[in-house]
């Protein structure tokens, strides 16, 4: 059976403690993490984000965010 996005969301931060957007694009092929993190505090987990800075492909400094699953 399939996995749904936010079920290869959940299994990627199990597995490697937490999940930023390039990473899900890369790793499971989504763009949609915003959305499947929405639905994963919906079904009741505590997900928990931070804002982290690091150097996109040019050199320049990007935000994006960082989540895990806090227990």
């Amino acid at each position: 059976m399939k996995k749904s996005t936010k079920e290869r969301v959940y299994d990627y931060m199990k597995e490697f403690g937490s999940i930023t957007p390039i990473e899900a694009y890369r790793d499971l092929g989504t763009f949609s993490l915003r959305e499947a993190i929405r639905d994963l505090k919906r079904d009741g987990f505590n997900i928990q984000s931070k804002f982290e800075t690091g150097l996109n492909r040019w050199g320049t400094k990007t935000n994006y965010k960082r989540y895990w699953i806090a227990e």
